[in-house]
């Protein structure tokens, strides 16, 4: 049993409202990307409704149930805003989280409103920074009404087997794992700081399905031969080109879902080396591919890429149809089209 004095009383009473207050928020975060159009499939909704965020999303610190500042003291926008009175009404604080706003003064109360703005700002619609090296972003946690439209663009139907590409906090793969059921789910990473920070979330969060996600610490553009085949491969990084292994590990009619172009594109698999898919109407933005020690020969620099996607295909245009635009795979060709692969238009990704 925990402390029977007042601030262990204290203590107990804020955890339970924490709990509450984070089923509350994730029960509205579901509700608005569902207004957005969003979570159609109803066992993607389960996913996003059960599985909790803010485990992934939060370090220890941000809890803030040992009375100390977290990372940087006060609560910044990078995770979504402060918790004053317009979260109050923005959050229905007060009968949506079983009692009042936190009151009082001290160390231990200033904790909790930090800790309940964090909270807040975990299931906002935004994506959070989560790790910076050098200045560099180089892992976050996506947007959630983006990750739920990409997860529900894999068409799954439960029990196939996916390779994600960026590992991030792990949350991704939690929901892959629920949605997929246990060992359905591979995700990788270069950094081994982000890989085993995603290890703990996934066992911290303790389901069968979520523990038995593997983590690989390695090269992302070389996939991961051990588990393959794979029914289909999501990456969550901005990518230059295509991969060939993720094409050589990918069953014969899977998809691969994949951040390129400032957009989303799906290539269904036909062979080894064979794919070809149009992207998705929305716009799309990601930490660069690192490794990429996978890249076929005559590989177009990532610069390059950016600049042919930015300005020659999409013209310049502020909001072009991309639904126009596919990507062909074809042996070591690799190419960007718009409205026909074998059309006037078109932009190679390699140049042999």
């Amino acid at each position: 049993m925990g402390a029977t004095g007042p601030d262990g009383r204290r203590e107990g009473r804020f955890e339970r409202r924490y709990a509450v207050a984070a089923g509350s928020l994730r029960a509205r975060m579901v509700r608005r990307i569902e207004s957005g159009g969003g979570l159609t499939d109803p066992a993607w909704r389960a996913a996003f409704a059960e599985v909790p965020r803010h485990l992934f999303v939060l370090d220890d610190q941000d809890t803030g149930y040992g009375g100390e500042p977290g990372p940087g003291g006060e609560y910044d926008e990078e995770y979504g805003g402060g918790y004053g009175e317009e979260h109050d009404e923005e959050y229905g604080e007060g009968s949506a989280y079983g009692e009042g706003p936190v009151h009082g003064r001290g160390p231990v109360a200033a904790s909790h409103r930090r800790a309940m703005s964090r909270l807040t700002g975990a299931y906002a619609d935004r994506p959070i920074a989560t790790r910076v090296v050098g200045g560099e972003l180089v892992s976050s946690s996506s947007q959630p009404s983006l990750m739920a439209l990409m997860c529900e663009a894999l068409d799954v139907h439960g029990g196939e087997r996916v390779l994600e590409i960026g590992a991030g906090t792990g949350y991704n793969a939690a929901l892959l794992a629920h949605r997929l059921g246990p060992d359905t789910v591979t995700t990788i990473d270069l950094e081994p700081e982000i890989t085993a920070a995603a290890r703990a979330h996934l066992d911290a969060y303790g389901t069968e399905a979520a523990r038995s996600v593997v983590v690989v610490t390695g090269d992302g553009a070389l996939g991961h031969p051990p588990r393959a085949p794979y029914d289909r491969v999501i990456a969550t990084c901005e990518l230059p080109f295509v991969p060939p292994a993720w094409l050589e590990q990918c069953t014969p009619g899977g998809l691969l879902l994949l951040p390129l172009a400032t957009g989303l594109v799906a290539l269904t698999v036909h062979g080894p080396r064979q794919a070809e898919g149009r992207f998705l109407s929305t716009p799309a933005y990601f930490v660069p591919l690192r490794g990429g020690s996978g890249a076929p020969d005559g590989a177009a620099e990532h610069g390059l890429a950016a600049e042919v996607f930015g300005q020659s295909a999409f013209g310049g245009i502020t909001r072009p149809d991309r639904t126009r635009y596919g990507l062909t795979v074809d042996g070591p060709r690799q190419w960007l089209w718009r409205d026909s692969p074998e059309g006037p238009l078109t932009w190679p990704l390699t140049t042999t």
